[in-house]
């Protein structure tokens, strides 16, 4: 019987911050399976010098990006990036992966998004980045879930720049403070780089309206801590996941990259964990 090869996957990333940069550092290193860093997009590249990507690999062209080949689009560059390429990568034959998944909390754009992908024949892949268990609470859906709540716990250096710092005095704060408690899809909004994380639990889980978060500012930890649990017909699922910060951003941490790269990862091996 004859058999074919499957070809290795070209892979392009959107943005090139600490996410980002980690990305192509772990795909370059062989990290991410049979897959091959193709091009990277960012809005201006004469501001990036003495990196280690390959040549031509760094564009600011979108048509330089897209005309490049890809199998699958990374993205890493905000919910901008998302709202901008996602539907475009899509309609181009691509797979996507989506790292600011707290964009879909504008019903909108999640729809139409996922009516692209249907078309296309093509997925919207979310890593599980800072949060464990998503495949579990996915097949929990499949019984009735009763809730699902989320408490996301940062040190106060993550909260620098965010909403936080116009209702709290970060440079004072003493304990552990409570700073939003509502649904998902408001958490996302408010903190769409701190708290994607409660996008992701309401995609696979039992959506944003019913899906509660809680979110603290804790100035004793040094970690960005989120706990997940869930009661359902299929049980009760508690998780406490504690994430280091990356050094050139501590609003997101290393995992983010190595959950990504896992994710590329699967799309060419021959073993899956699901």
């Amino acid at each position: 019987m004859n058999k074919t090869a499957k070809r290795q996957i070209r892979a392009g990333l959107i943005g090139y911050g600490t996410a980002g940069r980690d990305v192509a550092k772990g795909i370059l290193a062989g990290n991410a399976g049979d897959c091959q860093l193709t091009a990277v997009l960012v809005r201006n590249s004469h501001r990036y010098s003495g990196t280690e990507l390959p040549a031509g690999t760094l564009t600011d062209s979108i048509d330089a990006f897209f005309n490049a080949g890809l199998d699958v689009v990374i993205e890493t560059a905000g919910h901008d990036a998302v709202r901008h390429y996602t539907s475009h990568a899509l309609s181009k034959g691509c797979d996507v992966m989506v790292v600011s998944v707290g964009a879909f909390s504008d019903q909108a754009l999640l729809n139409d998004t996922l009516e692209i992908a249907r078309q296309q024949g093509k997925r919207v892949i979310i890593p599980s980045a800072a949060i464990a268990g998503l495949d579990r609470l996915s097949a929990a859906t499949l019984g009735h879930v009763d809730s699902i709540t989320l408490t996301t716990r940062k040190p106060v250096k993550a909260w620098r720049g965010t909403f936080a710092e116009e209702i709290l005095n970060l440079d004072t704060i003493s304990e552990p403070t409570l700073v939003f408690e509502g649904n998902a899809r408001e958490s996302s909004r408010l903190f769409p780089e701190s708290v994607n994380v409660s996008a992701a639990l309401s995609l696979a889980g039992i959506g944003f309206e019913s899906t509660t978060v809680r979110v603290l500012v804790d100035p004793t930890i040094e970690k960005n801590i989120h706990e997940v649990s869930a009661q359902g017909v299929s049980g009760e699922v508690r998780i406490e996941v504690q994430n280091t910060p990356s050094p050139g951003n501590p609003k997101t941490g290393y995992i983010v990259a190595m959950s990504i790269l896992s994710s590329l990862r699967q799309l060419t091996s021959p073993m899956i964990f699901s």
